[in-house]
């Protein structure tokens, strides 16, 4: 293997982190590289973006679980300092690899690589859902009428400009019938993602990206 990716150098966290601590490193990692921020992105720009979250959802699958984090760390002290990079296209081949035979590819199955989407799904469900939970059912309404100004669901973060439809179709996600956060999400433009997503990293990172 020619170059070894660093998981703990691409979440920003030290080997002796905690689960919890990798879990919140993720939920930042992947606000800062999410390619739905990217609305005007070049097709150059979207495409170096979408390996960085890619990356970033490989390193939160390999450390999130303690027996693949165990194997991990044995490679890990294997590898000399000027082995080891961020450079996210790494990711792939060490999956390729790791994943390529033997018991760990009984273990990983089809799936290689995990689904970065799938792997952010989870974190966004739980970011929005003290926003969700902390309103009334008439929500749907409210959401439509004050999204304009500060984007209903996200409203402890004054002045962010959402737009009534994005208010109006996160804050119908009670009345949906059980429809999860995400999938709302997934249904908006992407200009309306961009927002939200700028928003929960304005609120996780506290400062503008």
């Amino acid at each position: 293997m020619s170059q070894f990716p660093d998981y703990y150098a691409i979440l920003g966290i030290t080997q002796n982190a905690s689960q919890e601590e990798i879990r919140t490193a993720y939920k930042k990692e992947s606000l800062k590289t999410h390619p739905d921020r990217l609305v005007n992105a070049t097709p150059a720009e979207k495409k170096r973006a979408t390996e960085k979250f890619q990356a970033v959802a490989d390193a939160y699958y390999m450390l999130s679980d303690p027996t693949r984090k165990r194997e991990y760390d044995s490679l890990h002290a294997s590898k000399k300092y000027n082995e080891r990079t961020t450079d996210s296209k790494s990711s792939y081949t060490f999956f390729s690899q790791f994943f390529g035979n033997g018991a760990q590819a009984a273990q990983a199955g089809a799936n290689q690589q995990p689904d970065a989407e799938g792997v952010f799904t989870d974190v966004f469900e739980e970011l929005l859902r003290p926003e969700v939970e902390r309103h009334f059912p008439w929500w749907a309404w409210l959401g439509a009428a004050c999204g304009a100004g500060i984007g209903f669901i996200i409203a402890n973060l004054p002045g962010l400009m959402l737009g009534a439809f994005a208010g109006n179709r996160l804050g119908s996600i009670r009345d949906a019938k059980g429809k999860s956060v995400a999938s709302v999400f997934n249904e908006l433009g992407g200009s309306q993602k961009a927002e939200i997503l700028r928003a929960l990293a304005l609120k996780v990172l506290g400062s503008a990206l």
